[in-house]
């Protein structure tokens, strides 16, 4: 009797287990048939077919045209006409200067030009925190500590036949300005809450003859002429190594386009004309802001954009700088984990932190070639704490990374293509376009994805009149080059 009591137990025990296993298997079946539908909504409100991009790109020369007509804000573009009075030739020769402020540091470089068969060599360069106190003071107050640092720079790295004590030269120094400025401004409370200016603004001129003073103020012989967007100093250092380019994008931190315009092209500007670049004005689109109904928006990058310093702003970028990349990623990634249990029942506690996953390490993850998806593995455990992730897992965010990435990259494109076409030069004629950024630069997969979004919305007939290389002398180097061409009357 206890022995077919004990069988029994054993049996119904059994019973229940099976039970109980078969309930997890089919939780287990439901949650990843539900991650599937997360990750298929996602991929189909993402995509960017090519009849997509050309309603982005004639979207955007649309929007380019009513900002160059009117003073008034008639487009989601600024559309400035940049400081930049002239533009590289190729022949520069000589030792130049160049500053490029960013976020929270600032890069001084210094670098030999040798004309168009050795343009840039001697290359010094340096990144300088800036203290937070100085971030969140006053800009005379950044400026001084910039001449410290200067100073300090030019003693301990300049080439050995420059010398700081010599009067009679005059050195240029070109100043550029990255867009997270704004950012940092935004979190900070910083007093640098200015970043673009147009060749009339009053502001900028004021910020130029500050900067000078502060230099002046500690026995510097350098003079700033200009305070322009980084993407204009790429577009002039693209300029200095061939011709026939004729716009520069910035895709990193910040994402923004600048191009050379036609004189009669820019009705609203009635400011004199430069001397240098003849018959051409240099236009800073600031298309991070551009927006239009075309754009393939997903509720991540709505609830990314409401719970933003500059919620309704610079939308373009929201979709194509590496500042949002990753997090968007993280995004889906947690409605995943919450809906799904994608990494187990409970969410990962960093996983719901805002900006926890950088673009770079998104980057890392996309790229990852192995097998079980290794690389993955560690990027999740070390930004997010998942130590817990099957291989099955890991392709779901290697794909999450993917849908991201192409989706920025192609909407990149459709903006080349945009410009290219707002100049009329798709059909007729070869045009260069340089591009600077960590995006470009080391995010392999993120770059193929741009370029063949150029060759699908151009096809076989005019592709090859469109050609994107990657900027010469690295990040900043455009300040050197503007250095190079600017000159009194520029001031």
């Amino acid at each position: 009797m206890r022995k077919e009591a004990v069988m029994l137990a054993t049996v119904t025990t059994v019973a229940v287990v099976a039970v109980l296993v078969r309930q997890n298997s089919r939780k287990k079946q439901r949650r990843w048939k539900q991650t599937q539908r997360i990750l298929r909504k996602f991929a189909r409100e993402s995509a960017t077919p090519v009849p997509k991009l050309w309603e982005v790109a004639n979207a955007l020369v649309s929007d380019m045209q009513a900002s160059l007509v009117s003073q008034e804000e008639t487009s989601t573009l600024n559309m400035l006409v940049s400081y930049a009075a002239s533009l590289p030739k190729g022949d520069e020769k000589g030792l130049y200067y160049g500053l490029n402020l960013r976020g929270t540091n600032f890069l001084i470089l210094c670098a030999r030009l040798g004309g168009r068969n050795e343009p840039i060599s001697d290359l010094y360069r340096k990144e300088i925190s800036i203290p937070p106190n100085v971030l969140s003071g006053t800009s005379q107050e950044l400026f001084d500590y910039i001449a410290v640092e200067l100073a300090k720079f030019f003693v301990s790295e300049h080439p050995p036949d420059d010398t700081l004590d010599a009067p009679e030269r005059e050195k240029k120094l070109g100043f550029t300005v990255s867009y997270p400025v704004d950012q940092a401004a935004a979190i900070s409370g910083s007093a640098i809450k200015w970043k673009s200016f147009s060749a009339n603004d009053t502001v900028g001129k004021a910020l130029v003859n500050d900067i000078n003073q502060a230099l002046e103020k500690h026995g510097l012989n350098f003079r700033v002429f200009s305070l322009v967007d980084d993407t204009v100093g790429n577009l002039a250092g693209g300029r200095c190594y061939n011709n026939g380019i004729v716009a520069s994008v910035t895709l990193a931190m910040g994402s923004n386009a600048a191009y050379v315009e036609p004189n009669e092209a820019v009705p609203k500007w009635q400011g004199p004309m430069p001397s240098s670049n003849v018959g051409e004005l240099v236009i800073n689109t600031e298309w991070g802001n551009f927006n239009c109904s075309n754009l393939p928006v997903t509720e991540f990058d709505s609830s990314l954009d409401s719970e933003s310093s500059n919620p309704g702003c610079r939308i373009f970028e929201k979709l194509t700088s590496a500042m949002y990349l990753g997090e968007i990623v993280r995004r889906v990634l947690l409605k995943m984990a919450q809906e799904t249990a994608l990494f187990g029942d409970v969410v990962p506690p960093k996983l719901a932190t805002p900006y926890q996953l950088r673009s770079p390490d998104m980057a890392a993850m996309h790229q990852d070639t192995s097998e079980d998806h290794g690389v993955v593995g560690e990027k999740l455990k070390e930004n997010l704490g998942i130590t817990n992730s099957s291989p099955m897992v890991r392709e779901v965010v290697a794909e999450v990374c993917d849908i991201v990435a192409e989706r920025g990259a192609r909407l990149a494109g459709a903006g080349i293509v945009g410009i290219i076409k707002k100049l009329g030069r798709i059909e007729s004629r070869k045009s260069v376009v340089t591009v600077e950024g960590g995006l470009y630069e080391h995010y392999r997969v993120f770059r193929n994805y741009l370029h063949s979004s150029v060759w699908e919305m151009l096809g076989s007939d005019h592709s090859d009149n469109v050609v994107i290389e990657h900027s010469h002398g690295g990040s900043g180097a455009g300040a050197v080059f503007l250095a190079a061409c600017q000159n009194t009357k520029s001031s």
